[in-house]
């Protein structure tokens, strides 16, 4: 799935494949002896005993790869991203690679920092010398390496159309040769990272959510055994009394008349033009449907019962509900 594979579909199966620059993502490095029991403490998911992965190799998910969130001590979410263990090599110090919006990795990587205080580890925003790619196929033979000196990992694949694709993202130090953003393959990558149904942070839906408000327990993004981490006991309070009252969600509205569907875009209920009902947590144009955009949304649960939810105020387009592809976990 590297970009100088080539890839051949069976006959039947439509191909869609790609590989660009996607620069709205950041990385940020955490590096030293004490990298995971720093870390351990500050994420809502365990690092320890996550496995090594070295360049060429691809970290693959589950044992070497976690969705982690970054809390407020108020349980809201800062940041959220998905971590790999990537040492330089066999020989070196723990170094911990963030996969995250790069509009929140400066002020990511800073509030780390502030508690770092005696322990042997730095945290460095690196976007400005790496960047970020992300590539997809669903082609189930083609190949995932990546290139020596990268840093790849898989991410969850996504199901559509009976289809499956493979995602995978990759990070490149800064080169005179690198691949510029391919359009449409920009537009597949962003759609199918919202159809995924797992949340992304970005700067305008920080400190919004407690994590189960975007479904962030049911995609493996928070561990209720590890020890404390900033906002444990409300995030911990939040699953075990059942006081969960909002969701995430996945939708669909036409891009017709469409005044603005970005992050942060609040939602109404038909019945209340005065009392937001949620926010637009992430949207993109549909790369396998004309005149739709498809959207992660933030919503009450009890205004899903009846009536229309509305983009934008009470007036705007209607939000057409599409299932999630993965069942909530409920306490």
């Amino acid at each position: 799935m590297t970009n100088n594979s080539q890839i051949t579909p069976a006959p039947s199966e439509p191909l869609y494949s790609g590989h660009t620059l996607l620069p709205s993502w950041g990385l940020i490095f955490v590096e030293g002896p004490d990298a995971s029991h720093f870390l351990q403490n500050q994420l809502t998911n365990s690092v320890l005993g996550l496995s090594r992965t070295y360049s060429p190799k691809v970290a693959k998910l589950h044992s070497s790869v976690k969705l982690v969130g970054y809390c407020s001590p108020k349980g809201r979410l800062l940041a959220s991203a998905w971590l790999s263990s990537s040492p330089i090599d066999a020989t070196s110090n723990d170094r911990f690679v963030l996969f995250l919006s790069r509009d929140i990795a400066a002020s990511t990587a800073k509030r780390l920092s502030m508690f770092v205080l005696r322990a042997k580890v730095t945290v460095t925003d690196v976007s400005n010398e790496w960047s970020v790619f992300g590539a997809f196929t669903n082609n189930s033979g083609a190949d995932t390496s990546v290139d020596e000196g990268q840093i790849g990992i898989e991410i969850p694949a996504v199901q559509h159309h009976d289809q499956t694709f493979q995602r995978l993202l990759i990070a490149k130090k800064h080169s005179a040769n690198q691949s510029l953003i391919h359009d449409q393959a920009i537009k597949t990558w962003n759609d199918l990272e919202v159809l995924s149904a797992i949340p992304r942070i970005v700067q305008a839906t920080q400190e919004q959510f407690v994590p189960q408000m975007i479904n962030f327990e049911s995609v493996g993004g928070v561990d209720f055994k590890k020890g404390c981490y900033p906002g444990q006991e409300i995030v911990a309070r939040s699953q075990y009394r059942g006081v969960i009252k909002r969701r995430l969600c996945l939708g669909h509205v036409s891009n017709d008349g469409i005044e603005t569907s970005t992050p942060g875009t609040e939602i109404f209920h038909s019945d209340d033009a005065n009392q937001p009902a949620g926010m637009v947590v992430l949207s993109a144009e549909s790369s396998f449907e004309s005149n739709r955009v498809d959207l992660q949304v933030e919503c009450k649960l009890e205004a899903l019962n009846s009536g229309e939810i509305r983009l934008g105020s009470a007036q705007g387009p209607v939000l057409k509900l599409d299932p999630l592809p993965y069942p909530l976990i409920e306490i």
